[in-house]
């Protein structure tokens, strides 16, 4: 555990910071204006970069104005910018090649490496990390202020929050500290509506799940689900009596029981073995959403590890293609600034949110009319369906009842005739099963993702 725990940072200092003070930002645009960025200093010493892409399919049409997505990745400690953007959903892939199911189809898209020290977002030599997700939720406020006030669009367009993983847990405490920014006055956006994907809502619904799911699968025997099911319910205990730190270090102890017992199932597609999942093995290595069972051990023998040089083509190599091409692109990244290079620190300022559930936040989205939309996997572990469904029930809701008894709808996708998902909806809840799909959905089922996106968005079509 003292892997997990004993993490090391080598402070930033740049010549320029005493040019920021809090809530400034510095921005910088393509020449054909499709794309900004910028960092924007939160609070002292600690400045979040974000980077906007404009559609080329955009049409506004009357009253509909073109939608903006914010997009959150897991962790904490994941780069939007780096992981959302090159393997998931931006206009390009890690080979610089273009993505035909980018969601700029659909929406623009903004990516922030959020909290600060993810990414490319960083602490200066006696600056803060934030400590949870409320601190990160204030953050991105003031990020978002001073970003909407600068940016054309963000003002006017209906904003969509959409995250994965431990993403979730920033969404809806972000969402509702936007709600109360505009309720004071204080900033002037139109939030569309909240999007969690396989997010992290309830630690204790998915760790319980984790030992029956496998044992049904076959993946683990009795005596491991004997195990599995004893430490799951130390969890539970842990939760119930606020020890959340405590809780972190049985969670990770539980992740080592499954994958030592299990062959290495691999946490975001139990389907697959750790060592066959090339995405998986990716974002641990860059320790993106946190699957850190044993992760050193899992990664001392990975050929990422060697990938220092970015290479076209080569599997794995987005680190070296965020700290080569992109960073050159991008021109304002201070040269001492290594994406990702505090990313570990972030967790550890984590380790007594982790844990925490974010149900009373979907309650409150809901109560206040938020339009809120779950999406889920079919063979995800780590956020598994089963825990999605076991938290999502514990909703006080007043219309999770009439939401539990309505009948799904079938997805196709195109010309296709086999099953790709099931959704159901009742007023401002909304859920999608996506067949097929581990924990990063828009990578394994892009087309009825993207269908989903548009029917979240309602994006105006000419």
């Amino acid at each position: 555990m003292a892997k997990l725990l004993v993490l090391h940072l080598c402070f930033v200092l740049i010549a320029s910071s005493s040019l920021f003070h809090v809530g400034t930002s510095i921005t910088h645009k393509s020449q054909d204006g499709s794309e900004e960025w910028g960092y924007v200093q939160v609070r002292p010493k600690a400045h979040m970069f974000w980077w906007l892409y404009r559609s080329p399919s955009r049409v506004d049409v009357g009253s509909k104005p073109w939608p903006t997505i914010l997009w959150l990745q897991g962790g904490p400690g994941g780069s939007g910018t780096g992981f959302g953007n090159f393997l998931e959903i931006g206009p390009l892939n890690s080979n610089l090649k273009p993505r035909n199911s980018t969601w700029l189809k659909k929406a623009d898209l903004l990516f922030v490496d959020n909290p600060v020290g993810t990414g490319y977002s960083y602490v200066e030599s006696g600056g803060e990390f934030a400590k949870g997700d409320v601190e990160t939720a204030i953050d991105m406020t003031t990020l978002l202020v001073e970003v909407s006030n600068d940016t054309v669009g963000l003002r006017n367009a209906p904003l969509y929050i959409f995250a994965e993983s431990y993403g979730g847990k920033f969404a809806v405490t972000l969402a509702l500290s936007l709600l109360r920014a505009i309720q004071a006055g204080n900033l002037t956006l139109n939030l569309g509506g909240v999007a969690l994907g396989n997010s992290w809502m309830s630690p204790e619904d998915y760790t319980s799940s984790w030992g029956p799911l496998l044992k049904d699968l076959s993946r683990i025997d009795d005596k491991t689900l004997q195990e599995s099911n004893s430490l799951a319910l130390k969890i539970k205990q842990q939760i119930k009596n606020t020890l959340y730190e405590n809780a972190t270090l049985s969670w990770n102890d539980l992740e080592g029981l499954i994958f030592s017992n299990s062959n290495h199932v691999d946490f975001y597609n139990f389907m697959l073995d750790f060592e066959m999942d090339s995405l998986a093995a990716t974002t641990t290595k860059n320790s993106v959403e946190s699957n850190r069972i044993d992760s050193l051990e899992v990664r001392k023998n990975s050929p990422y590890l060697s990938l220092n040089v970015y290479k076209p083509g080569a599997t794995g190599d987005l680190e070296a293609l965020m700290n080569g091409p992109i960073k050159q692109k991008l021109t304002i990244i201070p040269l001492n600034v290594t994406w990702g290079g505090q990313s570990d620190l972030v967790f550890q300022f984590f380790t007594g949110d982790f844990m925490k559930p974010r149900i009373k936040e979907v309650d409150e989205l809901l109560a206040k009319g938020v339009n809120v939309t779950v999406y889920s996997g079919q063979v995800d572990l780590i956020c598994s369906t089963k825990g999605t469904h076991a938290w999502i029930n514990k909703l006080e809701w007043e219309g999770l009842k009439a939401f539990i008894s309505k009948e799904r709808t079938t997805l196709f996708c195109g010309n296709e005739k086999h099953t790709k998902g099931f959704t159901k909806s009742h007023k401002n809840l909304h859920f999608y099963w996506i067949l097929g799909a581990g924990h990063f959905v828009p990578v394994d089922q892009p087309c009825v993702t993207l269908n989903m996106v548009d029917a979240i968005t309602q994006s105006p079509t000419s």
